[in-house]
């Protein structure tokens, strides 16, 4: 069964709008993510709009949909995977040093039981492939810090 949340948070120094240029422009998904190799929005970065993806893990490839439900600038960004109903989010807040990061998936409840197969069956087990997506979580935090207090 799948975890209700799975999290990571970073603080960054730079203030969140520049931290939100990075996040909000989907485009660059594939630039933080160890796994997603493609994200296009159909569409303007509002609440319904679409967007297709391409994930890798080793030689294993797969596409996916999702669907944008929150978009507050500087503030939180989330979209749903429509095939299996887990919701990923950033959310910024404002420090005194610049901004806190959180990245969460939220699988409140569960996964589809064709995601569940699909994981054991193919990505090691629902554990296995959880753990997996914190460390890239971690990855994904780190390399927008990177990219945003480099420049």
């Amino acid at each position: 069964m799948a975890a209700e949340l799975l999290q990571a948070q970073i603080d960054i120094a730079a203030p969140p709008a520049k931290v939100w240029e990075l996040i909000s422009d989907l485009s660059r998904m594939p630039e933080w993510s160890p796994q997603c190799r493609k994200m296009k929005a159909l569409g303007a970065l509002k609440p319904g709009t679409k967007t297709l993806n391409l994930n890798r893990r080793g030689m294993l490839f797969w596409p996916t949909t999702c669907t944008i439900t929150d978009v507050v600038p500087q503030s939180k960004l989330a979209f749903k995977v429509d095939a299996n109903g887990s919701i990923w989010s950033y959310e910024l807040e404002p420090t005194v040093d610049g901004t806190r990061v959180v990245e969460s998936r939220r699988a409140p409840n569960g996964v589809s039981k064709v995601s569940v197969v699909l994981t054991k069956n193919m990505l090691g087990g629902v554990d296995t492939f959880e753990q997996e997506l914190v460390e890239g979580m971690n990855t994904s935090l780190a390399r927008i810090k990177a990219a945003a207090e480099g420049s």
